[in-house]
């Protein structure tokens, strides 16, 4: 396809913008969360190579990745934020769009915003879309108790479709009071099975880890927006020091994604016809080629705990629709909030983790920094420019949310092509429809263990959480471990617990689980010790305000 034979509507990437600042630099400026955003957005507008106020004046739509502050309900704001962070951002800018967009969290909302305004534009709803995000929670946790420190909060007018928090079925009542509040838990239970799964030893899966992300390392310390810019070996990575303490087993602090960061990105979508009307040139286009959104069973319906299926076919979709292959593509960046998002990716299209062509071009979550639900937009911001520097070549992005739960892919390239419409909700409708997992939501019995991880906390106290198979019936439960417990721990934090055989009984705070049954017993007769306060019962399946 040629320039000359394109829809009028057809959408294209035309500008991009990052914005960073790191304290105790020279030029450090204390920006806040829509400072950092106004200044990537101009940036974004002078990328265009038109009149920056022109393009401008003609945004009909901003489309704000959600901030991490925002995230939850109750969650805090120590220095303020605004009521319509979108419009504040636009409002900076010279901007007066109509529709304003606040999108659910998650590190698949960039690219997934991407993917709808795109299709907006090419329906003629919208004819040039702005999406933007940026984290100050560096700055934040800094000066939040500081005299002097600075007042974020405004209060900005205007409609704002806020999308809500979007954590249905990714957090629960039930998850919490087993360990599952935060995201490194669950994550550690998905590598945990997939290194079971491999077969391999916890050396060798820990070498692994570090051997795919010391390249990483060495993008993020090239990179002039990295929050962490220094190269490290893969034997540093997972070797735990004080400085790189467990966080929950096998994960090492430089393993998983940083969110201390000051940083902001942009993106600006348009139609051809106004591309043309606005006077951007034709080199600076960029084309979605394919595209894909989709959403993985939640965590205890999966049938493999150590692979995510949804986002593998996600990825392959996108690459199915732009008509290409893996091998294919110049550029790649996979999500990297923990390995095995990205190592579920590699094992799906039979990527190699030392793949040439690298699988970053950021520097990845832990080292470029986790930015938030924002990553994905930096990401993009990279990859239209490595496209630019080689026209015709092909780039991708793999966005992930939750807890491998949702994935959104573009793939990129400046050789002209028409809009095309994925199958996203069809293949959606087949993920939907695979068998879930029986459960045990109260457990009692004789089990085997199916994955695990230790959570270390900060005041040195260690807690297992278990998932495993009850022998009576093969339902799958979810357990922790009683505090005291250590001869579970011990199981748990040595040799292969995968497949090992153990007992679980269910209390009003949830499960236990324990390599020995008088454990329990003393539990059931001297009170639950493991640090959970009961819930009644009807209550374990609901919502909690947490975070994913």
């Amino acid at each position: 396809m040629t320039f000359e034979d394109l829809d009028p509507r057809t959408p294209v990437l035309v500008g991009v913008g990052q914005s960073s600042e790191r304290i105790g630099e020279r030029d450090y400026r204390r920006l806040s969360p829509v400072e950092l955003a106004a200044a990537a957005v101009r940036e974004a507008l002078a990328d265009t190579r038109a009149n920056p106020a022109d393009v401008a004046a003609a945004v009909d739509t901003v489309a704000g990745v959600r901030q991490f502050e925002i995230s939850a309900p109750g969650a805090l704001a120590p220095l303020g934020r605004s009521t319509n962070y979108p419009r504040s951002v636009a409002n900076r800018v010279g901007a007066n769009p109509g529709r304003a967009i606040l999108e659910v969290a998650g590190g698949q909302a960039p690219q997934r915003l991407v993917n709808e305004l795109a299709a907006t534009i090419a329906t003629g709803s919208s004819r040039v879309a702005l999406i933007v995000g940026s984290e100050a929670i560096s700055t934040v946790l800094h000066l939040a108790g500081a005299e002097d420190r600075p007042d974020f909060g405004e209060t900005v007018e205007g409609d704002l479709e806020d999308r809500g928090y979007g954590l249905k079925g990714l957090v629960s009542r039930f998850l919490a009071a087993h360990g599952l509040a935060g995201a490194p838990s669950q994550y550690a239970l998905f590598d945990n099975a997939r290194r079971a799964r491999l077969g391999q030893t916890r050396r060798e899966y820990a070498a692994g880890m570090g051997a795919l992300f010391a390249p990483f390392t060495r993008v993020a310390a090239a990179n002039p927006h990295a929050a962490a810019p220094v190269e490290r070996d893969a034997g540093e990575l997972v070797t735990p020091t004080e400085d790189n303490r467990l966080i929950a087993e096998p994960y090492t602090r430089y393993l998983v994604a940083r969110e201390k960061v000051n940083q902001g990105a942009a993106v600006l979508l348009m139609s051809v016809a106004d591309a043309r009307r606005l006077g951007v040139p034709a080199q600076r286009w960029v084309f979605l080629h394919g595209h894909a959104d989709l959403r993985e069973r939640d965590l205890l319906d999966r049938a493999d705990l150590g692979a995510g299926p949804a986002s593998v076919t996600a990825a392959r979709h996108a690459l199915d629709l732009a008509g290409i292959g893996v091998d294919d593509l110049h550029a790649i960046d996979l999500y990297s909030c923990f390995p095995i998002a990205v190592s579920n990716i590699c094992d799906g299209l039979g990527l190699a983790a030392d793949d040439p062509r690298g699988l970053t071009v950021t520097g990845g979550l832990p080292f470029f920094g986790g930015a938030g639900n924002n990553y994905s937009t930096h990401a993009i911001a990279e990859i239209v420019r490595r496209l630019r520097a080689r026209p015709g070549s092909y780039g991708m992005v793999g966005a992930n949310g939750g807890m491998l739960s949702k994935y959104s892919v573009g793939v990129y390239s400046t050789a002209p092509t028409g809009w095309r419409q994925d199958r996203s909700a069809e293949l959606q409708a087949e993920i939907d429809a695979w068998p879930a997992v029986p459960q045990a939501v109260r457990a009692d019995g004789r089990g085997t263990i199916e994955t695990y991880t230790v959570r270390h906390r900060r005041d040195g106290t260690r807690v297992g959480i278990v998932i495993g198979r009850l022998e009576a019936d093969g339902r799958r439960f979810l357990a922790k471990t009683a505090d005291g417990d250590e001869k579970t721990l011990a199981l748990l934090g040595d040799g292969e617990p995968v497949g090992r055989r153990v007992h679980v009984r269910s209390f009003d705070a949830g499960n236990r689980v324990s390599t020995d049954a008088t454990v329990l017993d003393r539990l059931m007769t001297g009170g639950d010790s493991a640090g959970v306060v009961a819930a009644p019962r009807a209550g374990l399946g609901g919502a909690i305000a947490k975070r994913t």
